[in-house]
């Protein structure tokens, strides 16, 4: 990275219109181009710009607080949840079986083809596993615009047997959430909410409980709830 090209947090923050914790917390996540020495980041001006093009993602003119009573409904975890389903038992003795029996759910939307849907899935997986650790896998289409959907879809799927997804900490995945969004800003704010849900150690207890589908959906409906601004889940 040029060192005159070369900019802050701040400024990184600035130019996409969002706040520094959700740059901060997406560079950490690999999702923004930037280079780390220790506990900070530098940005290269030109390669930012160039990722919000190619991943349609326009700055807001007053900030990234201004889009929220827009993206509300479409950041609720509970409502995708709703949308997605909650699934027992999915079959699959390798990654690849268990996305193809992800892309065949009933609760894929209708306009969503199976095949492309899965083949997606698995491409996806090939880059870079989706398995973020203690069982859990978040699988989703590398560009989420290439399925077309009105609004954010997530399955909540347990899998009849652990498989092994190459996950950052190497234990088999036993539970995944199956991610559809209708478009990139959406779809990577909903990753960050759902890590930070993650974090939350009685629905973690649920999760591994293999809890009935009314119990979860409460306890994620309750954590959304004590949202006071969905940028606060970057931290």
């Amino acid at each position: 990275m040029s060192a005159t090209m070369a900019i802050g947090l701040s400024e990184a923050a600035r130019i996409l219109g969002l706040q520094e914790a959700t740059v901060q917390s997406w560079a950490r996540r690999g999702w923004l181009p930037s280079v780390r020495a220790g506990d900070e980041y530098a940005f290269n001006r030109a390669e930012l710009e160039q990722w919000a093009a190619k991943n349609r993602h326009r700055p807001d003119a007053a900030g990234d607080g201004a889009s929220h009573s827009l993206d509300r409904d479409n950041l609720s975890m509970h409502r995708a949840l709703l949308r997605g389903g909650v699934h027992y038992d999915l079959p699959g003795d390798t990654r690849e079986d268990v996305l193809a029996a992800v892309a065949e759910l009933p609760e894929v939307p209708v306009n969503v083809g199976r095949d492309l849907l899965r083949d997606l899935l698995i491409e996806r997986e090939q880059l870079a596993s989706t398995g973020v650790g203690h069982g859990v896998a978040i699988p989703h289409p590398r560009n989420p615009l290439l399925v077309h959907v009105d609004e954010p879809v997530v399955a909540l799927c347990f899998l009849r047997r652990p498989v092994d997804f190459q996950s950052i900490d190497g234990e088999p995945v036993r539970v995944l959430f199956g991610l559809l969004s209708p478009s990139t800003r959406i779809h990577l704010r909903l990753l960050a909410r759902l890590a930070w849900l993650l974090r939350d150690e009685p629905l973690g207890q649920l999760l591994a409980e293999r809890a009935p589908e009314p119990a979860i959906l409460d306890r994620v409906q309750f954590l959304e709830g004590h949202i006071a601004a969905p940028d606060q889940l970057a931290r």
